[in-house]
C-alpha cells in the first residue's frame, strides 16, 4: 500500500501559497484494509475514507467511466491494481494532477510542474469534457490564480467554449452553480470568475441579463469593487454578491435568485441594496425618502439590514457614501423614539402609530430637509 499527497495541497505548496487542506490517494489497498486500520468510510459507493486521527481524506486510487448525463453520472473502479497514473489522468487540470510520495518526491506524468512555471491551466485528457462542473471549476481556478499571471491554455479555452455551446452547463443543478459562485466569492476574485465565464459564453448560467450587459467597462467596475472589499478584508458573501446586482432590476435579481437558488439573505440584501441605492447614495436626500427607506428596510426591528445596505453602497463607491454620518445619526435617534412615551401621554389605538411616525419623521427632518 502506497500513500500520496495529491491535488490542491501539492499545487499550492509549489506555488508558495498556504495549504489549507490535504487530500491523499492510496494505491494498492482495499476498503477492508483501510477500515481495519481505523479509517472511516464516507458513503457506501465512493472510496473515500477519513483518517482515524487527522480526519483528512484518503481516497483509493480509482478510474471513472461516464454513464449518463451531468457531473454525477460516473461509475468508479477502485480495485487494488489501479495505478497512480490511472488515478491522476482522470483529474481536471495538469496542475492538479501532481502527486507527492511520502519521501517528498513528486510524481508528475502530465507535466503539471511545467504548467505551474508557465502559469497555464491545461486539461489533462479528453475525459475532461465528460464533467460539466469542470467548466465552473476552471473559471474559479483561473480567477483565484489570476493575480499570479495564470491563463487558460488555448486548447482548454476552446474545449470549454465547445462544452458551453453543447449545453453542458444546463445539466448542473442550481445549488451546485451557487456553490461554485460562493467559493469564488470567498477567493476574493469574483469579477475574474465572471469574466472567464463571459469569455466562453457561459455567463448565462448565473444571469442572462448580466451576460447581455457584459463588457470591459462592467468588468473593470466589478474589479474595482472587489479590490476595495479585499483591502477592507470583507468576505461576507451577501455583501460581495450584491456588487454585481446593483446594475440590474429587481426582476432580474429575482431571476438570478431562482436560477441558482440564492440563499434568502443574499437575495434579500441584493434586492434591498438595488431598491434603496438612489436614495441612500444621494448627496441631499429628502427626509420623506429617507423615512420611507427606513420603513421599508424595517430599521426599527432590523437595524443590521440598514447597516449592510450602507456597506454594500460603500464598497460600490470605494468610500463611505456622502451622507453616511447624517444617515447613521438619524437612524440611531429615530430608533430611540419609544412608543411608550405616547401611551404615557394618554394616546391610544391607531393614534399611537401616527404619533410615533410623526416623531420619527421630525428626527429625520433635523438632518434632511
Amino acid at each position: 500500500m502506497q500513500v500520496y499527497l495529491v491535488g490542491g495541497a501539492v499545487r499550492d505548496a509549489l506555488l508558495g501559497r498556504d495549504v489549507k487542506e490535504r487530500d491523499y490517494v492510496v494505491v494498492g489497498a482495499t476498503p477492508e484494509q483501510l477500515i481495519s486500520q481505523g479509517y472511516q468510510q464516507v458513503g457506501k459507493d465512493f472510496p473515500v475514507f477519513l483518517h482515524p486521527k487527522s480526519k483528512e481524506e484518503y481516497a483509493l486510487a480509482r478510474t471513472e467511466r461516464k454513464q449518463g448525463q451531468g457531473y454525477t453520472g460516473f461509475i468508479c473502479d477502485f480495485a487494488p491494481d489501479v495505478t497512480l497514473e490511472q488515478d491522476l489522468i482522470r483529474r481536471d487540470l495538469t496542475v492538479n494532477a501532481i502527486a507527492q510520495a511520502q519521501d517528498g518526491s513528486l510524481v508528475d506524468p502530465f507535466s503539471g510542474q511545467q504548467d505551474l512555471e508557465n502559469r497555464v491551466l491545461r486539461h489533462v485528457s479528453d475525459a475532461f469534457s465528460e464533467d460539466p462542473l469542470r467548466i465552473l471549476r476552471v473559471a474559479r481556478f483561473a480567477a483565484r490564480y489570476h493575480y499570479l499571471g495564470f491563463t487558460i491554455a488555448p486548447e482548454t479555452q476552446s474545449l470549454l467554449t465547445e462544452m458551453v455551446k453543447a449545453g453542458e452547463l444546463s445539466t448542473l443543478t442550481a445549488e451546485r452553480v451557487w456553490l461554485e459562485c460562493e467559493k469564488s466569492l470567498s477567493d476574493g476574485a469574483f469579477s475574474e470568475f465572471l469574466n472567464v465565464l463571459a469569455s466562453i459564453n457561459g455567463l448565462h448560467v448565473i444571469s442572462p441579463e448580466l451576460e447581455s450587459k457584459w463588457g470591459d467597462e462592467l468588468y473593470h467596475t466589478f474589479q474595482a469593487r472587489f479590490d476595495y472589499a479585499n483591502k477592507l478584508q470583507i468576505n461576507d458573501t451577501a455583501l460581495l454578491f450584491s456588487q454585481i446586482t446593483l446594475s440590474l432590476s429587481n426582476d432580474e435579481i429575482k431571476t438570478i435568485a431562482s436560477n441558482i437558488r440564492l440563499p434568502n439573505e443574499v437575495r434579500d440584501l441584493a434586492l434591498f441594496s438595488q431598491t434603496h441605492q438612489t436614495t441612500l447614495s444621494a448627496e441631499k436626500p429628502t427626509s420623506e425618502a429617507v423615512f420611507a427607506c427606513f420603513n421599508q428596510l424595517d430599521l426599527w426591528r432590523r437595524p443590521e439590514r440598514f447597516e449592510q445596505v450602507l456597506k454594500v453602497l460603500e464598497i460600490s463607491q470605494h468610500q463611505p457614501i456622502s451622507c453616511f454620518e447624517s444617515l447613521t445619526k438619524a437612524a440611531k435617534q429615530a430608533r430611540a423614539v419609544n412608543p411608550q412615551q405616547f401611551i404615557a401621554q394618554g394616546i391610544k389605538g391607531a393614534e399611537i402609530k401616527t404619533a410615533l411616525e410623526q416623531a420619527r419623521l421630525e428626527v429625520i427632518n433635523s438632518y434632511f430637509s
